[in-house]
């Protein structure tokens, strides 16, 4: 089964398809690493990619769409593969159910997750990172035993610009232009599942299940 995960930034889409693919042992393909590790392992797609990159130019959607189809072409995909994050735009969207349908690929489902924009800033803007060893911490959800200190390494806590309201804020903003209508486009197929992801991560998971 091959699955398309949708959602804003913060809504949780990565750690579920994280888990879905432990779950089901399916790769989860993220399009942001694969694009980097085609182009570091010079891929012929890869350095069609770095072409554009090196000329600071954004990668075509149909080279991106080729870099994908390189990846699915290995062993461990034919039995299925959950792509997180991608399609971003309709354009994205188009790209891709073309070149899927010329490798005879199809999407057998994707599924939207979607919480209150409110609780997705609450989600981001809690989280903080250690300078040192990389583990991540939440205010709320996941907060160190001494405030701003690494449990694990005792290094100092930051939160990343990223994270800060404002960025977070235009963040969902490009979101919602962006890729919002790309829920539409795969609604109209008859594709979509809507996740409620307000909940806990266990519950999300259990509900993703039973969607399944």
């Amino acid at each position: 089964m091959n699955y398309i995960f949708l959602g804003p930034p913060g809504v949780g889409k990565g750690t579920q398809a994280k888990r879905l693919a432990e779950h089901r042992s399916l790769p989860h393909i993220s399009m942001g690493d694969l694009l980097r590790d085609a182009v570091a392992n010079r891929t012929p797609v890869g350095v069609q990619a770095k072409s554009f990159m090196d000329g600071g130019k954004l990668v075509p959607d149909e080279v991106v769409c080729g870099v994908l189809v390189e990846r699915l072409a290995r062993p461990d995909a034919k039995a299925g593969f959950i792509l997180d994050g991608f399609p971003r735009t309709v354009g994205q969207a188009e790209s891709l159910t073309k070149t899927l349908a010329e490798n005879k690929v199809t999407i057998d489902r994707v599924y939207d997750f979607q919480a209150d924009r409110a609780a997705l800033i609450e989600r981001l803007s809690g989280r903080r990172f250690c300078t040192k060893c990389g583990h991540s911490f939440h205010l709320k959800a996941l907060p160190p035993k001494q405030e701003g200190i690494c449990d694990h390494c005792g290094a100092t806590l930051v939160q990343r610009d990223d994270d800060k309201p404002a960025t977070i804020a235009n963040r969902l903003d490009v979101y919602t232009k962006q890729t919002a209508p790309v829920s539409d486009f795969y609604r109209a197929k008859g594709q979509l599942t809507v996740i409620d992801a307000m909940a806990a991560a266990d519950q999300v998971f259990a509900s993703l299940l039973k969607a399944l």
